[in-house]
Parts: structure tokens; sequence; C-alpha cells
């Protein structure tokens, strides 16, 4: 995690995948794949943005259940402790890290939005999440595409013997 950054998304775990229709499909079939498939987008998106992402999930009726936290990809994953929500977890932990540092909580709960926007941090929907992942995305693979091109435009000037003595100086 990059613990130079001083912002901080925490992440509704069950809100975000109840609210994506993908996640929420693939939460029918398996909820393990869901969660796991939530770790990864998120963990792309702080390896993107470099802000700190924390995933709650309820563990609210796991009986015995003591907060675990892991790190998974790069990403904090945290299971709350018996009969605490993962809006619990989040309004604490935003009190405990208090206004020194920016954060962002993301769920479509708009009682929790209107308790983490009093407690001074911002909130982003579900949906409006989706979107700027969506967008982070398209740039990437816009990226990606003109890098392509221009590799391609120079490959393009080079002699085709000294391309081919490249090519297996790579392969070596």
């Amino acid at each position: 995690m990059n613990s130079k950054s001083r912002e901080y998304l925490f992440v509704d775990g069950y809100n975000i995948i109840n609210a994506w229709k993908k996640l929420r499909n693939l939460s029918q079939v398996n909820l393990d794949s869901a969660r796991n498939e939530l770790i990864e987008i998120m963990s792309e998106y702080q390896a993107y943005t470099g802000i700190n992402v924390i995933i709650v999930f309820d563990a609210y009726q796991v009986k015995g259940n003591n907060c675990n936290e892991e790190t998974i990809k790069g990403v904090k994953v945290v299971y709350t402790k018996e009969k605490e929500t993962a809006d619990q977890f989040i309004e604490r932990t935003v009190d405990n890290i208090g206004r020194r540092k920016k954060i962002k909580v993301a769920t479509s709960d708009w009682i929790q939005q209107q308790i983490v926007l009093g407690r001074g941090a911002s909130r982003i929907s579900a949906r409006e999440l989706e979107l700027e992942i969506d967008s982070i995305k398209k740039r990437i693979k816009r990226k990606r595409k003109k890098e392509k091109e221009t590799n391609e435009m120079l490959m393009g000037r080079l002699d085709p013997k000294l391309i081919e003595k490249l090519e297996k100086w790579r392969k070596d």
C-alpha cells in the first residue's frame, strides 16, 4: 500500500457488490468470486491513482469473528467483528483518522453518506465509482494503444535485419 499517500478510499464491500450489476450477478453464483473481483478492480484503481484503498466487508452475523484484516494485492481488506457493520467500522475509523487525511467513502447508502460527510470525509456513490473506474480503464487503453502505435512507427523505420537481431537479443 502506498503509505506516503494521505488519501484514503473506504469501500463498503457488499454495498458496492450489490450495486454493480456485474458483481451482483457474480455474487449470486459465488460470493467469494464477487469479493475477489472487487478486490482485483480496487487493486488496479489503487495502483493507478495512488489512493490507499480499504475494502470493508460486514461479518456482522459471523459468530465469534474478531475483525480480520489482511492485505491482498496491496489493498487492505477488513472483515468486521461480530455485531459490527461495515458502516460502523468505517465511521469509527474515519473518526480515528480525523481530518488529518483526505478520506472518501464509497457507498450508495444515503444515511452512511450523510454521516461520513458530517465527520469530514467525502463520499462517492457506487455508480460514480464505477464510472470513475471505467474512465480510468479507457484512459489506460488509449495510452497503451498510443504507445503501441508509436512503437510500431519506430520499428517501421528500423532496418529489418536490425529488428531481427534485437528480437533475438530480447529472447535470450
